[in-house]
């Protein structure tokens, strides 16, 4: 399928692909919803749980699960805030087509959210796939190649970045058997954002157990979800 890079409404970069008219990032602001969606409502929000919950362990490194690794913006995004933070990170990305590095050289991520950062950036798309690697002393990254439905994690991930194609082109993308590995890969109390807010999926995700509320969405989208694993 063809691909191009576009300019986004916040002057940053993300890949289109033309055939199905959708893009890796929002074209109202490709930083601005990856700050709003996974950093304000899913990293943020989480370590606030940390800070006031006795449920949560402060000893251990916290572990996201990217569904859609893509173009490392939000595992970017992450590693600067969770340098900010002085917080051990543990992160994993899924990723079925990897983005080409031609791609990502022409992204200006870098340019726009922190340019002392960009060896650390580059080094994000260099690392192998299959194998842990210490990007910084304090994030960790593991970049697996696979599809979404073969993660056979169990209780491992304490927030899943959900940023998969829309239902609107890859429907089997958010169905209950998909949200049923996401649950299942979760521990108690951890939490999964997304930036739709579809009634067909906040159904499938309440389906297989999650407590799912809505949130006001980045700019351009009106909600947002966020899906918690009650402990029992």
């Amino acid at each position: 399928m063809k691909r191009k890079i576009i300019t986004t409404s916040d002057g940053s970069k993300t890949i289109q692909i033309e055939e199905w008219n959708e893009q890796y990032h929002s074209i109202h602001g490709a930083i601005q919803e990856a700050n709003h969606v996974f950093l304000k409502h899913g990293l943020f929000f989480y370590t606030d749980i940390i800070s006031n919950s006795e449920l949560v362990s402060e000893s251990q490194p916290v572990s996201i699960l990217e569904i859609g690794f893509g173009t490392g913006l939000n595992a970017f995004l992450t590693l600067i805030e969770a340098e900010k933070l002085k917080l051990p990170l543990n992160y994993v990305g899924v990723e079925a087509y990897p983005v080409q590095i031609e791609e990502i050289n022409q992204l200006n991520y870098v340019e726009l959210i922190s340019t002392s950062h960009n060896a650390v950036f580059e080094k994000l798309h260099e690392t192998p796939w299959e194998t842990p690697h210490d990007i910084t002393p304090l994030f960790k990254l593991e970049k697996q190649q696979k599809f979404f439905k073969e993660i056979e994690a169990k209780d491992k991930f304490d927030i899943i970045y959900f940023d998969a194609f829309g239902a609107r082109v890859q429907p089997d993308l958010w169905t209950e058997d998909i949200f049923k590995i996401m649950f299942n890969a979760l521990k108690e109390n951890g939490i999964l954002v997304t930036y739709s807010a579809k009634g067909s999926v906040r159904r499938a995700m309440q389906a297989v157990g999650f407590t799912v509320e809505r949130l006001p969405g980045p700019p351009g989208k009106r909600e947002m979800l966020r899906a918690t694993k009650l402990s029992v």
